[in-house]
């Protein structure tokens, strides 16, 4: 088997496989070797903007920090983010292809595994290990012809692959069987072992289980991972709605951001829901949105489609009552465009060809183009001239006189839009709230007169290496290192 390369691969989706990889990937980083991560092919509306100018899904960055390296687009060659229940727009090597729905984009797997394995071929001359990210299950039965995420890959590059179920769940022994059992026998014959994820309890009580495991499928169990209460790392997709924000007896306000129904890059507030001072709320369809300090409207990947979805939850009636009252309101990327007049898409970009209204707070129009816009980029706000990094993803360009009160300036260029009445903020900036100084300047913009400090790329840092000190006490990393340096560990 190929000795540079190990997959995880899932029973199901959020089996914790990104959580995995990114853990492994600190350990062989901390024992000194190069090591990068990959998924062949994501599906998710997360996405970071990397050296080379590309875009990849969130997890292979976060998976990427954790190998102490820049993010890249060769460490995820495919990336999917659904524009609708049945299309998606496809992103090869970081840069947007076109749209297609699920039976174009099957017809295209043979092309998409072209440049799969170039990009991984790429890492392999790079680096003396690569860590792989499966997605979904193997076993899905209906999308294993042309497969390119999982079992197609790790067949076509001849690498071992662990197989990880989440016993939070429930049925993981069902999972792991029964995963196992759907797969062809020279894929079988490619699972080195299992890991079980997110275990909580007395260890002593699961070990009848994992000896029948293991007398039954002739492999290894190869850990037991505990369940880490309060790990905050950022989701590939799925928003976390839980209350783990710190306890304080400061000053608190009240932030809301509405879920659209093609949300993007939730992870901007991340820090805003771990943060000390802020009463954070995500509002999901079919509940109203509640009195708040800040609403902030989020990305989409579908911006005309989620302003109806907005007008038609209620929200945009909403949000007119908020500020009318006073409260603040920021908008970021199609959140900028939705508090314009006009939203143009005269080529169909996102959806059928045609225009909305905005909210007309602020006085732009935006004309989506084809050629989507990805940059890093470093400033300062025109809130007490705080820095701010972050990035721009957005296939769209915004006129008119409210950006002569500029949010920010951005490499050396006027960037936002701010009301006359500083009540209203507009921004295509992803991670606006990650550096201290902007994250505090904009809370005391909207209200927070003490603003607790939290160093959230520490915090994220902290994360990644408590990940990892778990599981070097519960994986038997020797033997699955022995792999890589034999290509087999059995």
């Amino acid at each position: 088997m190929n000795s540079k390369t190990l997959m995880i691969q899932g029973c199901t989706s959020d089996a914790g496989k990104s959580t995995l990889v990114a853990g492994l990937c600190r350990i062989l980083q901390r024992q000194g070797f190069r090591v990068a991560p990959f998924k062949p092919q994501n599906m998710a509306l997360n996405s970071a903007v990397t050296i080379d100018g590309g875009e990849i899904g969130r997890s292979q960055a976060v998976q990427a920090q954790a190998c102490g390296l820049e993010p890249h687009s060769d460490m995820n060659p495919v990336l999917l983010k659904p524009n609708s229940d049945t299309a998606a727009q496809v992103i090869i090597q970081g840069k947007a292809l076109q749209d297609m729905d699920a039976v174009g984009f099957h017809d295209y797997k043979t092309i998409a595994m072209t440049a799969v394995l170039e990009s991984h071929q790429r890492l392999s001359r790079q680096y003396d290990v690569i860590i792989v990210e499966g997605a979904g299950s193997p076993a899905e039965i209906n999308l294993r012809e042309g497969d390119i995420a999982n079992m197609g890959f790790a067949e076509a590059v001849d690498c071992p692959v662990i197989l990880a179920a989440d016993i939070d769940r429930g049925g993981v022994f069902a999972q792991l069987v029964g995963t196992l059992e759907l797969l062809s026998q020279s894929e079988q014959d490619r699972i080195i072992g299992f890991i079980i994820n997110r275990f909580r309890g007395d260890i002593s009580l699961l070990q009848s289980g994992l000896d029948w495991l293991e007398a039954k499928t002739g492999k290894p169990v190869l850990g037991v991972v505990n369940y880490l209460q309060g790990l905050h790392i950022e989701a590939e997709d799925a928003i976390d709605r839980g209350a783990d924000r710190i306890d304080t007896e400061s000053e608190t306000i009240k932030v809301v951001v509405p879920v659209l129904s093609r949300i993007s890059n939730h992870t901007d507030f991340e820090v805003l829901r771990l943060s000390p001072n802020i009463d954070f709320e995500f509002v999901g369809p079919g509940h109203s949105l509640p009195a708040a300090d800040l609403i902030i409207l989020p990305g989409s990947k579908s911006v005309r489609s989620d302003l109806q979805f907005l007008k038609d939850q209620g929200w945009y009636t909403a949000i007119q009552k908020h500020c009318r009252f006073g409260g603040k309101l920021l908008g970021i990327c199609a959140g900028l465009q939705m508090l314009g007049h006009t939203i143009h898409d005269p080529l169909g970009i996102e959806s059928a060809a045609g225009s909305s209204q905005g909210f007309g707070f602020l006085d732009i129009e935006t004309t989506l183009a084809a050629e989507k816009q990805l940059n890093r980029v470093s400033g300062y706000l025109t809130l007490e001239d705080a820095f701010v990094s972050g990035y721009e993803i957005h296939a769209g360009t915004s006129t008119g006189p409210a950006l002569s009160n500029p949010f920010a300036s951005i490499d050396n260029r006027p960037h936002g839009a701010m009301s006359t009445d500083g009540q209203i903020i507009g921004t295509y900036l992803h991670g606006l709230f990650d550096e201290s100084a902007s994250r505090a300047a904009v809370l005391r913009w909207a209200g927070l007169r003490q603003v607790e400090q939290m160093d959230y790329l520490q915090l994220r840092e902290n994360a990644i290496d408590q990940l990892a000190d778990e599981l070097e006490r519960t994986l038997d990393l020797e033997r699955i290192k022995s792999c890589l340096i034999r290509g087999d560990a059995r």
